[in-house]
């Protein structure tokens, strides 16, 4: 896979799924546009610069339209337009429905879903008039198979596919593809303070008997992207070692 002269915008990319995604798209020749509500994005644009990646950094929370809207005018600004966009930024407020506040909900419906919206609907008017594009939209195995004490963050992630599989139905006549990866249980800091005993009963429910990787779900991010992936839009790529099928 070979993105020399494409730019991609990968939102919630200054660690873990974000990050690497955004590391293999720099990998394989392509401007990359990250993004994140703290300065820490600026110390992961420095690292990617230090080794030669084509990069460029938002500070900015993506649930907010204008702060989307100068999103992609960094981009285009800086690297002449948008040809992917990946839509991972999210947030997890976990607790059981009855502890749960308004404030949760709304926290995790707007970072998780409504930013896909409002990115999704700004890069589509430059890609539309090339007739050309990629949308991938990062949910998880919870969006399918729900999860206790995730009621929030499920009903995100689900909303991200039924986004995915109507906007994929919306563009499709303009050369756009929208497309979902699903990750399941992924090696992360978050997952590395999850009880050893919890892992190990997960672990044992995944078919291939071990955590997936952030570069597990890099690549297929990057598959979707490609020109290898042209015929394929409005799907759900689990990336979970088998545990739904």
């Amino acid at each position: 896979m070979d993105f020399t002269g494409k730019t991609v915008i990968v939102t919630g990319s200054t660690r873990g799924l974000g990050k690497a995604i955004a590391e293999k798209f720099a990998m394989l020749g392509a401007n990359v546009v990250i993004n994140g509500t703290s300065e820490t994005v600026l110390k992961t644009e420095k690292e990617f610069s230090d080794k030669g990646y084509k990069v460029k950094a938002f500070i900015g929370d993506i649930s907010v339209s204008e702060n989307v809207q100068m999103l992609v005018k960094t981009a285009v600004d800086t690297f002449g337009t948008v040809d992917v966009l990946v839509n991972n930024a999210g947030i997890v407020r976990d607790k059981l429905l009855m502890k749960m506040s308004i404030e949760d909900w709304d926290e995790v419906i707007n970072v998780n879903l409504k930013s896909v919206f409002l990115c999704t609907k700004e890069v589509i008017r430059l890609m539309m008039k090339k007739r050309q594009g990629r949308i991938i939209n990062i949910s998880s195995v919870i969006g399918v198979m729900g999860n206790a004490g995730q009621a929030n963050y499920a009903a995100s992630k689900a909303g991200i596919i039924g986004f995915t599989k109507s906007i994929a139905r919306e563009l499709g006549s303009r050369g756009i593809t929208c497309n979902v990866v699903a990750p399941g249980f992924i090696e992360s800091d978050m997952s590395q303070q999850i009880p050893e005993e919890m892992r190990e009963k997960y672990i044992a429910n995944v078919p291939l008997r071990r955590a997936g990787t952030p570069l597990d779900v890099a690549g297929a991010v990057c598959f979707l992207a490609s020109e290898d992936a042209e015929y394929i839009t409005g799907q759900v790529i689990h990336v979970d070692g088998g545990l739904v099928m």
